[in-house]
């Protein structure tokens, strides 16, 4: 039989263990061959004392050398076959200045960086390919940058495998805004007993993007509720960057409740699957 392999193109460290950790351990307890590309070093992350890109003491070289460690831990916890980091520069949010940094990941020309990824598709030839939508999924540049070039890189080699672009159904993400809106209550209660007083956020000056989607556009929902204690520590692996996320506020028994499917939209489709799949490799076998 042959070998069945799984590529995610994803943008940073850490983005691997919240949107496929649980696909990534699940497909590895199955011997399946899993492999992750990473497209930049997260230079625009969190330093370690917090401070973020714009403070004057932020070092961005210093914060891709503590997320490339954090990254190697979480490849280890979810059984990932292989890492290949193409080394481009974080690009920060939209209009940030490191939007214009030459060796950007948004700056590179999408010919260049998409002809990277082929080469690891023709040496992998993965069946299943997964990264984001047009969008970014929520309209990160590096994010935008990685749909373009995994898109690119398809038109590079000899054959069609599926792609899949990672989504949140609406019945969940719906539960995830309740659970931010709580947190941001309670924030703020914890702020006004204290005597700090928060100014109200300057609205967006540009169109919102909407990350859910609708519960039946969803076409692979994956049950990994039983590998959620290795998605939950490869998250905790990158310490730096989510250590005080949303994630990491639950318990163990509410993040498997909250965290055990994982769901993706089908973009190409070989095999002419039709309806919602519980297996990734549906088709292949």
């Amino acid at each position: 039989m042959e070998q069945l392999t799984f590529l995610a193109v994803h943008a940073h460290p850490d983005d691997e263990a919240s949107s496929t950790g649980g696909l990534f351990r699940v497909l590895a307890n199955q011997g399946a061959r899993t492999v992750l590309v990473t497209c930049t070093n997260g230079e625009c992350g969190d330093a370690l004392d917090g401070a973020k890109p714009d403070a004057d003491h932020h070092d961005g070289d210093e914060v891709a050398k503590i997320r490339a460690i954090e990254l190697d831990h979480a490849v280890e916890v979810l059984g990932i076959s292989r890492l290949v980091r193409l080394g481009y520069r974080d690009s920060g949010m939209i209009g940030w200045p490191q939007n214009d940094d030459p060796e950007s990941f948004w700056a590179t020309p999408v010919v260049e960086a998409a002809a990277k990824l082929a080469a690891v598709l023709r040496e992998e030839r993965p069946q299943v390919i997964m990264t984001y939508n047009e969008v970014g999924f929520y309209g990160h540049p590096d994010h935008i940058q990685a749909n373009r070039i995994t898109l690119a890189a398809l038109e590079m080699i000899d054959y069609e495998p599926t792609l899949y672009y990672n989504a949140i159904p609406n019945s969940l993400m719906a539960r995830f805004r309740e659970r931010w809106a709580q947190e941001e209550r309670e924030q703020r209660a914890a702020d006004e007993a204290k005597g700090t007083v928060r100014e109200p956020e300057a609205p967006a000056d540009r169109e919102e993007i909407i990350m859910g989607t609708p519960d039946d556009e969803i076409d692979a929902l994956i049950d990994v509720a039983d590998v959620s204690d290795s998605k939950y520590d490869a998250l905790a692996a990158h310490q730096s960057q989510i250590g005080d996320s949303f994630w990491m506020k639950m318990d163990r028994a509410q993040f498997k409740q909250a965290m055990g499917f994982e769901a993706f939209v089908r973009v190409t489709n070989p095999k002419k699957l039709e309806g919602c799949v519980s297996d990734i490799f549906a088709g292949y076998r």
